[in-house]
């Protein structure tokens, strides 16, 4: 069962990758084409009902302030680290998901690379959120490790964790 469950977040955690790459590949291209004025502007929209209600809240508050202090060089950093990411991320997931056992030590060294500068990061500015992403990301490597250790490929573990979840009988062993 501990296998079972292991294998689960294994899989959640690949495709929450590939998502969230999608999502920081977007939104780098996005940002190579947003001024810090525009940014601040959005952020304010966004975030005006909400401190209208509580001028105080946290994440409202951190959204405003973090778009007031971004300028062009920033944005353009973000933008850029942002791309960088999410083609990784991304070229990962289509590697593990099209099937070879050689990307899996690539995909430790990636996510490794991104959970040192993630270190760096909570070592000089910590942040929760900074916090949480390398822990997902550590987790991810270590899962990562165990499929590539027990020899198996993405699709092998998806179609055992699928018939697992949704209580398929295996396929009958054609030996027998």
């Amino acid at each position: 069962m501990r296998e079972r469950v292991l294998d689960l977040v294994f899989l959640v955690g690949v495709l929450f990758k590939g998502l969230d790459g999608l999502v920081e590949l977007v939104g780098g291209v996005l940002l190579l084409f947003t001024t810090p004025a525009t940014l601040l502007s959005a952020a304010n929209r966004v975030t005006a009902e909400e401190l209208s209600e509580d001028p105080h809240d946290l994440i409202a508050n951190l959204i405003v302030h973090g778009a007031a202090r971004l300028h062009a060089g920033g944005v353009l950093f973000v933008a850029a680290y942002l791309l960088l990411h999410g083609v990784v991320k991304l070229a990962i997931v289509v590697a593990l998901l099209v099937g070879s056992r050689r990307v899996y030590p690539w995909a430790m060294a990636a996510l490794g690379v991104f959970l040192i500068f993630q270190l760096y990061e909570l070592v000089t500015k910590p942040s929760v959120a900074v916090a949480v992403l390398t822990v997902f990301d550590a987790v991810i490597i270590w899962l990562t490790w165990r499929e590539w250790r027990r020899g198996r490929e993405l699709r092998t573990t998806w179609r055992g964790t699928v018939d697992w979840v949704f209580r398929r009988p295996p396929p009958p062993d054609p030996a027998r």
